[in-house]
């Protein structure tokens, strides 16, 4: 019997597209509609795909499928972001070279989402490990080094729009005479400085585990993100870009892009872009400088002369606040512990304490230095500096809640205007002057009133808003946006600050100490002992791609140095041709780069020539749909959205923005678990009179003594739905837990795909994934949803075909007769709907539009052969090889993949006849059909002639007939 067979029907039809390449994008056309429709590059891991991973590439081939069949060229590629710590990880191991696992990862993947029936071209495939694609982002990164960053260049893009601020090539670099008197080296000094790919030894996070460096986000208290391995801050030699230069340029791009608000939220929020002034405090030249006064005074006259300098000098601490109007209340200063001028500042007497100090908070990660909620701890530096308003000689102090990643590393702590401030004031006794005078009638805020403290018998609270100045010489009075403007105006005719922007966002770093990355295509120029001068070159354009060195050891030796350092010395050194000796760069690009550009070698990836054809750019870029998971909604899009600014300033891509739309697909859970509590005698306690505990030995208590209970995995028959709650069947009495988790192998609750697919199919995996809820919604996986599309996917054969036959026949039922009316009224509102609900990304309703037809047309005993080929296309994009098969059955001898979408007929929606409640004296006592188009006269005497309206008119008086054309009848009787 010819029954609904998934796996025959898949296997043919995948096999079908790949020997015709059906899904091969041909040679732009002109004046054609174009798709470019981009899933957001996979990771090719070790364990494969879960049942998480297709659903926005689901989304995705339904939206190209679509496109297809309205005739548009659509480009829809898939490749791998597959350098990565996890197959250098499995070498240190193994011994297994990372080429070779992460190639056979990408085998796996490749395998499932062939399986899954996904639309891809496939003759665009490429792996970031690829040779002929790093050689690309090399150049790109050649690019940054050859780049700085001019703010105030006036400029018109290729797009019409005025821009102020451009990449420009380094040789454009203005050089100022002083540095060009001090030579060539001191020329190239200068560049690197200015360069958006430059050099910076900074306080890094550290994993001796995992031998490498860790940003921020990868770290989760205090432990690697991977592995949960301690982590401590050490100054490393690092690569950074500037992407902070971009700041304002990255806001201002999302403008115009179709991103949910909240997506772009998260963008400018990360950037946090505010603005305040820069501010020099004088120090001095030595340490705790005796003639601290005396250099002050001599300072600030040299200052008032020269102006305020690009660049902070050594004898002073320079500050970022974006409250200049309370300078007057700054009364100590606070230095990241490791800021450059702890060492220095630092008294012999203090030496040791803030020693200890510095090696604790090398413990601590940036999150938890800066939680509100911890104590404020800090060392005295015992030196002293001087406010540069009012020369006041303040402490110098080191904590750890300041950070070098943001503005300077070192901050005017003003306690009476700063809740941080204020914390550590009282903690330590500091002096505490109020600056500014809040408005009449203020009440403090909840935050500034639970720091309510009794000072020289006194209850004080801190005052972080806006108001008046106070205690501010002659500037008291002012408003605080006024004091703002006046009081960095003054700084800047000084000499002493200047008005300035910051950014939350840090620049870049851009370095890994891992083996499984790109190389760094740059040289470091050595001196006559082997050390490097801080002079560098970059490999010829022509030279690349640098490829990696064979090693047989991928490990480091406990200390930062990249394995890289222990390659070849054919590898690490060569002597240039003006016998200059060079060392390679050993560190490694983070697995960031390859996926920052991507999208662009998609559209040009045999390119040898360049890494994309400008006419194969401007034809089709940007990318049009991009999905992805929501932990993407920074850090890449930041990263690519950046590359890609830069490109369009150097002149290499055209558009300003690399992805026009943006969907974030919501996670998909683990199945639901159903968990009830016992008491330790085995009585049964509710989920709502029990809570987690802090203890992590006992996980569960009971709310009302505290007592621990024990936890119960139930199955789903031992439990019913009553109300909003589950309830156990035996002891209805008692509520159960009802959560779905996400998928991890520690619940073991990931469920693979190639399970799925083995038992339902492909096209009900993909259909359920759909069906499930709204695409950017977090649902959880459920077995029996997938059963259920199974079953609707048996009734769709079964409309078709005849079962009951030996082989595969058409049903009986099936007709080459012209359809008739009601036919073609639910295959066109059907058309109508899906068509709507795909160009919506709303896919679970255009399924459930499907299911509505296939009740409606399953019960007639005869279906209209056309209308059953229209509904198949229709059903195409989400069950493509079911639907492959129907239509080939129908009578039809090439693949519908770019079979004509249905188009519907407005006048084909219209009912012919509707039905319309009757109504005597306002309530309903009958219904009764007429034309849609019946007047009121018609509608009024059919009413009249109903059997039940009849009788409730029968002897009374019609004193008023309400007829609403198409809605209602309504007699008024007495």
């Amino acid at each position: 019997m010819p029954r609904y067979d998934a796996k025959r029907i898949e296997t043919k039809w995948q096999t079908y597209w790949d020997q015709r390449e059906t899904f091969k994008v041909g040679e732009f056309v002109e004046g054609k509609d174009k798709l470019y429709v981009l899933d957001m590059f996979p990771y090719p891991s070790g364990e494969g795909l879960h049942v998480g991973h297709p659903e926005g590439y689901t989304a995705t081939d339904i939206v190209c499928r679509h496109a297809r069949m309205q005739g548009k060229q659509v480009l829809h590629p898939m490749g791998w972001d597959a350098f990565g710590l996890p197959a250098e990880q499995h070498a240190i191991k193994t011994g297994t070279p990372p080429r070779i696992t992460t190639q056979k990862n990408i085998d796996t993947f490749r395998r499932q989402l062939k399986m899954l029936g996904f639309s891809y071209d496939w003759s665009r495939e490429f792996s970031t490990t690829d040779p002929d694609y790093f050689r690309w982002t090399q150049w790109i990164f050649l690019q940054l080094f050859d780049s700085w960053f001019d703010a105030e260049f006036e400029w018109t893009g290729p797009d019409g729009k005025q821009r102020v601020g451009r990449a420009r090539p380094i040789s454009e670099l203005p050089i100022p005479e002083k540095v060009q008197a001090a030579g060539e080296d001191a020329i190239r000094h200068y560049q690197n400085r200015h360069r958006l790919a430059y050099q910076h030894e900074a306080p890094v996070n550290w994993c001796p585990k995992l031998g490498t460096v860790l940003a921020n986000e990868e770290i989760i208290d205090g432990k690697s993100e991977r592995g949960g391995h301690p982590v401590e801050r050490i100054p490393l030699r690092q690569w950074m870009l500037r992407i902070t230069k971009y700041g304002d340029r990255l806001i201002d791009g999302l403008e115009g892009l179709d991103w949910s608000e909240s997506i772009k939220s998260l963008q400018k929020n990360w950037i946090g872009r505010s603005e305040g002034a820069e501010v020099d405090f004088y120090v001095g030249s030595g340490e705790a400088d005796a003639d601290l006064d005396q250099g002050f005074a001599s300072w600030k006259s040299s200052r008032s002369e020269t102006g305020f300098p690009e660049d902070s000098e050594a004898d002073v601490l320079r500050v970022y606040t974006t409250r200049p109007d309370t300078l007057f209340g700054a009364t100590y200063m606070v230095l990241a512990p490791e800021h450059e001028f702890v060492d220095r500042l630092t008294t012999t007497e203090q030496k040791q304490a803030v020693e200890t100090y510095r090696k604790q908070a090398a413990l601590k990660s940036d999150l938890d230095r800066t939680d509100l909620a911890k104590e404020k701890t800090g060392v005295f530096t015992g030196s002293y500096a001087i406010n540069p308003v009012n020369g006041e000689k303040i402490p110098v102090w080191i904590a750890d809640y300041v950070l070098i990643s943001y503005g300077t590393g070192a901050i005017m702590a003003v306690p009476a205007h700063d809740l941080r401030d204020w914390e550590f004031a009282v903690e330590f006794d500091l002096p505490i002057i109020p600056v500014v005078e809040p408005p009449a009638n203020y009440e403090p805020s909840k935050e500034e009133q639970a720091l309510e403290t009794e000072i020289a018998g006194e209850k004080r609270t801190p005052f972080s808003g806006m108001g008046s100045a106070i205690h501010s010489g002659e500037f008291d009075g002012m408003q605080t946006a006024d004091f703002k403007k006046e009081i960095t105006a003054r700084l800047v005719a000084q000499g002493l600050g200047k008005g300035a922007v910051n950014y939350r966002l840090r620049d870049w770093l851009f370095s890994r100490q891992h083996f499984w990355g790109e190389p760094f295509p740059i040289w470091h120029e050595l001196d006559d002992n082997g050390k490097i001068t801080g002079l560098m070159r970059p490999d010829p354009e022509e030279s690349l791609p640098v490829e990696l060195p064979e090693m047989k050891e991928y490990k480091s030796a406990g200390t930062p140095e990249p394995p890289l350092s222990s390659a070849p010395d054919e590898w690490l050194y060569k002597t240039d041709t003006d016998g200059k000796r060079l060392l390679r760069e050993v560190n490694s690009m983070p697995q960031w780069a390859g996926s920052c550009w991507y999208y662009l070698r998609f559209a040009d990836p045999e390119n040898s020539e360049r890494f994309i054809d400008p006419e194969n750019e401007k034809n089709w870029l940007p990318v049009d749909l991009y999905i992805g998971g929501g932990e993407h909604a920074v850090l890449h899009l930041l990263y690519a959205r950046f590359w890609h600014q830069v490109l369009f300033d150097r002149g290499h891509v055209t558009c300003p923005e690399p992805f026009q739309k943006l969907v974030n697909q919501g996670m998909i859970l683990g199945d639901v678990e159903l968990t009830g509590f016992q008491q330790l005698d085995g009585t049964w306690i509710s989920a709502k009179d029990v809570t987690e505990s802090d203890d992590s030995e006992t996980k569960w208590i009971e709310k009302s003594s505290g007592a621990p209970v024990n936890i119960v995995s139930l199955e789903a028959d031992q439990v019913q739905k009553q109300g909003e709650n589950f309830v156990l069947v035996d002891h209805p009495e008692i509520s159960v837990n009802s959560r779905a988790y996400k998928m991890s192998k520690s619940r073991g609750n990931v469920i693979n795909p190639d399970v799925v697919v083995e038992q339902y199919g492909a096209d009900a995996l993909r259909m359920y994934e759909m069906f499930m809820g709204p695409l950017e919604a977090t649902k959880p996986w459920s077995m029996s949803g997938v059963d259920g599309v199974s079953r609707f996917l048996g009734r769709v054969w079964r409309l078709i075909i005849d079962e009951k036959q030996e082989e595969v026949t058409l049903s009986e039922a099936i007709t080459d007769d012209k359809p008739d009316e009601d036919q073609l009224r639910i295959l066109h509102k059907t058309i109508k709907a899906v068509s709507e609900d795909i160009e919506k990304l709303s896919f679970n309703t255009a399924i459930s539009r499907m299911m509505e037809f296939t009740n409606a047309m399953g019960p007639l005993k005869s279906r209209s052969k056309e209308v059953l080929s229209d509904f198949v296309l229709l059903l195409s994009p989400f069950a493509p090889h079911i639907a492959e098969e129907l239509w080939s059955i129908l009578g039809h001898t090439e693949s519908l993949a770019y079979q004509p979408w249905p188009e519907y007929d407005e006048a084909l929606l219209q009912e012919s006849v509707v039905e319309i409640p009757v109504q005597v004296n306002g309530k309903l006592r009958s219904k009764v059909s007429v034309a849609a188009d019946a007047d009121q006269a018609t509608m009024q005497q059919t009413a009249e002639q109903d059997e039940t309206i009849a009788q409730h008119l029968e002897g009374k008086t019609i004193v008023k007939a309400i007829v609403i054309p198409g809605r209602l009848i309504n007699f008024v009787v007495k």
